[in-house]
């Protein structure tokens, strides 16, 4: 399902226009990346949380010139499904 999709359910769901639906979606999007940026979780009750994990400083290889190098320590962005969430889509699924 693509953004547009969702913009095209919620409007059909909710009778609101198209416009309006996709500026909420982006506005929503926008505030979630800005809030893991500042390094603030994101908590939606009954969906799951967005947070930002700390990936810690790693050594790798490269193959195709054999040698090694290292990975600095890095903050990803993840998404935490609520239990709730992954009941739903377990129960559904079988």
């Amino acid at each position: 399902m693509t953004k547009a999709d969702i913009v095209n359910e919620v409007s059909k769901n909710t009778g609101i226009e198209k416009v309006t639906v996709q500026k909420a979606v982006e506005a929503f999007m926008e505030t979630v990346k800005d809030s893991l940026t500042d390094g603030k979780n994101v908590y939606l009750r009954g969906f799951g949380s967005f947070i930002v994990k700390k990936r810690a400083e790693k050594t790798a290889r490269n193959i195709s010139k054999n040698t090694t190098i290292i990975i600095p320590e890095h903050n990803i962005p993840s998404f935490k499904p609520a239990r709730t969430f992954v009941a739903q889509v377990k129960d559904k699924v079988k």
